[in-house]
């Protein structure tokens, strides 16, 4: 009896240090485990992590917070970078064709995301556009266009799509924007930072 006393004194110890530790109100040092359904903006991401330059470290919160938009006035438009996130109707007008969730009928914004992330849909970069010689969680296979000035196909891999979309908005501002300082499209080592 003592025996079964002791263990069950032990196992209720146990689930109530988990329940602190789960709240965040016990353990310190420690942080707390986020909750399944609650899910935060990343202040930075890191793009590139298996680029021979380096890695690139890309400020979130500057950039759909900040002045970073093309005109230099305002913030960038989530869907400049998640162009997926809206409906269907609206990408169409831009020549693409995935809506995600394909049911969509919202545009990602900075309030949408703050109102409610999970209902929001948003997808990290390589859930379309993987690595070369993978498939993507999104799609049955890497996104594809033809080149704007010639017949080629070209496989958006997360490489391609992060160098036109990048180095294709930093240069865009550096033309419409000379007092600009942001890197363009030639200078890599600006943005890919090798470790050590």
């Amino acid at each position: 009896m003592k025996r079964f006393v002791a263990m069950t004194t032990v196992f209720l110890l146990l689930v109530f240090a988990i329940a602190e530790y789960r709240t965040g109100s016990g353990l310190p040092g420690i942080e707390p485990v986020l909750a399944q359904d609650e899910i935060k903006m990343p202040e930075t991401i890191i793009l590139g992590k298996d680029s021979k330059l380096g890695q690139v470290k890309f400020n979130h919160v500057s950039h759909n917070g900040g002045t970073y938009s093309i005109a230099g006035t305002g913030p960038i438009a989530c869907i400049e970078c998640h162009h997926t996130a809206q409906p269907a109707s609206e990408l169409a007008k831009l020549g693409l064709k995935t809506a995600w969730p394909a049911d969509r009928t919202t545009t990602l914004t900075l309030e949408l995301f703050n109102k409610d992330p999970k209902a929001a849909g948003v997808a990290a970069c390589r859930s379309c556009h993987a690595p070369a010689g993978t498939v993507p969680k999104l799609m049955d296979k890497i996104p594809e266009m033809k080149h704007e000035s010639s017949t080629a196909i070209i496989s958006l891999t997360n490489q391609q799509a992060m160098h036109r979309n990048c180095a294709g908005c930093h240069t865009e501002v550096a033309k419409q924007n000379k007092a600009q300082k942001g890197p363009t499209t030639m200078q890599c080592t600006a943005c890919h930072k090798r470790a050590g």
